[in-house]
């Protein structure tokens, strides 16, 4: 994964030779991207780290041109397209008075994936923006362009100060309407369990990343957080939790093991909950009950891992839907980033994983084209409570 939590996404988009690295290079105060007048001196996306006053740790993405020719130019189009998916405000560079196909062809993918843009008129100092396109920019898409010129120190430092001010009122957020992990459902002084099961798929050392975000939310909190794997809780009293959390692996030994007055959930929930589509997956989990024979279903995960005979998505989760359903279903499965080559609207169901290695941004978008196609989605944990018989105990906590 090249994007990191917590973290804003700046795409910067437009034609070849528009003037991308140089905006770029503004915004990172330094000579990153490589500036050229030769078209499509930018191939891959180039990312780079820096803090922005007021909006705090952010990544600028310099993409390759949209209009970029050829074979390799054509993959080269395609990963720029693919990172509006990733980007939580794009800057969207154009010159001269021709505002054309590939940038109103960028403009729907920005509104498609619901990413703020600026529109950045650059080289201003070469041939001004016309009063006709600025009212009509204005007048399609209620934006106002921002004229730019960063040929001189000046300009540069006067670009920069104008992109900083319209990116700092956009009120930016890493992520897509994320929210904290424990929001409104634990507070200071409460005792929190969290049942972290060790197996095959438990990497060699550590917990995985749920079980880290989950103890550092909770030590934000001022809440307590104890530690115990499924073996151990019959040690200690159960009852005296707050809260008890689970590995979505194990949640039927912990719905017998946690009394029912203790309220019970999962961290893929939770991260379902925190990531913004949890109102998506509560509609589509019930269709877990309308799957019929030769119904095809699409596991999303977002990591990248090898995989063993525990493996919660490759051979859990499939077993576990044709267990449920006493279906003949068909599965498959595609991780990270990666495309999903069959068309979305074959599946009968898609099943996402938490996202922990990813921005709510990213799983929007991911889910997106599914959302957008009326195919239901559902997530790990909550698949698995309403496949266990424990989906409403499950969900009560986050509702």
């Amino acid at each position: 994964m090249f994007l990191l939590m917590g973290v804003v996404n700046i795409g910067v988009f437009g034609r070849r030779n528009a003037g991308k690295s140089s905006i770029a290079n503004v915004l990172l105060g330094q000579d990153v991207a490589i500036v050229s007048e030769t078209p499509g001196t930018t191939t891959d996306p180039v990312r780079k780290r820096v803090e922005i006053s007021g909006i705090g740790p952010c990544c600028i993405i310099d993409t390759a041109g949209t209009d970029d020719s050829g074979s390799l130019g054509k993959k080269r189009v395609e990963k720029t397209m693919d990172t509006i998916k990733e980007t939580d405000a794009a800057l969207l560079v154009f010159t001269g008075n021709d505002f054309g196909m590939e940038e109103q062809r960028l403009m729907d993918a920005f509104t498609e994936y619901a990413v703020p843009v600026l529109l950045v008129h650059n080289k201003s100092d070469i041939e001004p923006l016309s009063s006709e396109l600025y009212d009509f920019l204005y007048n399609k898409y209620g934006l106002k362009a921002l004229c730019l010129s960063c040929a001189s120190p000046d300009g540069r430092k006067a670009a920069l100060n104008v992109l900083s001010d319209a990116l700092l009122a956009m009120n930016l957020q890493a992520g897509y309407a994320e929210t904290g992990m424990f929001e409104s459902i634990v507070k200071s002084g409460d005792r929190v369990l969290l049942i972290c099961p060790i197996d095959s798929e438990a990497p060699t050392g550590r917990l995985i990343l749920p079980q880290v975000m989950a103890i550092r939310s909770l030590l934000d909190a001022g809440a307590v957080a104890v530690v115990s794997r499924p073996e151990s809780l019959g040690t200690m009293n159960l009852g005296d939790f707050d809260l008890a959390v689970t590995d979505s692996q194990v949640f039927r030994l912990a719905s017998e093991k946690v009394p029912e007055e203790v309220p019970l959930t999962s961290f893929s929930m939770l991260l379902a909950r925190s990531k913004g589509c949890f109102r998506y997956y509560l509609d589509g989990t019930p269709m877990i009950d309308a799957l019929k024979d030769g119904d095809r279903v699409l596991i999303l995960e977002s990591c990248t891992h090898h995989a063993s005979c525990e493996d919660i998505g490759r051979v859990k989760l499939p077993a576990l839907f044709r267990k449920y359903t006493g279906k003949r279903l068909e599965f498959d499965v595609v991780a990270g980033l990666d495309r999903v080559e069959r068309p979305v609207r074959e599946y009968a169901l898609v099943a996402q994983c938490g996202g922990c290695m990813i921005t709510g941004r990213q799983l929007y978008s991911r889910l997106l084209p599914a959302i957008s196609a009326g195919v239901p989605v559902t997530n790990y944990g909550m698949a698995i409570s309403y496949m266990n018989g424990i989906y409403a105990r499950a969900i009560k906590p986050l509702v």
